[in-house]
């Protein structure tokens, strides 16, 4: 209930903004806004770590790695991982990237289980690096915290990298 209501406040303050900026639009010409993504290099060394550490650790996983819309930049799998994580972990990464919040912090959220490729288990996280936000990351195959423990191992790994680029 509390992630919906984060929503709808959230969907509020957009209109609000966007009612404000189309105000400003009309005296100071259009309005533009920058925004920052992952390099498919960079997405792709976060999927690897992720999937280093799980396999670190014995587990074999899929990790999705998302961007800000939702949509697939890199994705790796261990050969033995069950055919099944490949879903879960876009889903995982999806829902995180969509909702800007961790999926095990949205487990209670029913409404949202519905949402089309939405999957609420721990193990997705936002990418959110030195105030960007880049999308979203999802691994499944090991228990949900250590999903969660390895998706936090890619994030980790890219943080610098990022942080420095800024």
């Amino acid at each position: 209930m509390k992630m919906m209501k984060r929503i709808s406040s959230l969907a509020l303050g957009v209109s609000l903004f966007l009612g404000a900026g189309t105000a400003l639009a009309q005296d100071e010409g259009p309005m533009t806004f920058e925004m920052k993504a992952l390099s498919s290099s960079l997405a792709g060394q976060m999927a690897a770590a992720a999937l280093a550490e799980c396999d670190r650790r014995g587990y074999l996983v899929s990790v999705a790695v998302v961007n800000r819309d939702g949509n697939l930049t890199a994705f790796l799998r261990h050969p033995l991982a069950s055919p099944m994580t490949i879903d879960v972990s876009q889903g995982k990464a999806y829902a995180s990237a969509n909702f800007r919040a961790p999926t095990g912090d949205m487990v209670d959220e029913i409404g949202l289980m519905s949402a089309p490729k939405v999957i609420l288990v721990k193990g997705g996280l936002p990418i959110d690096i030195g105030g960007n936000f880049y999308g979203g990351i999802g691994v499944s195959g090991a228990d949900s915290a250590t999903d969660e423990m390895c998706a936090r191992a890619g994030i980790k790994e890219v943080t610098e990298a990022l942080e420095f680029a800024n």
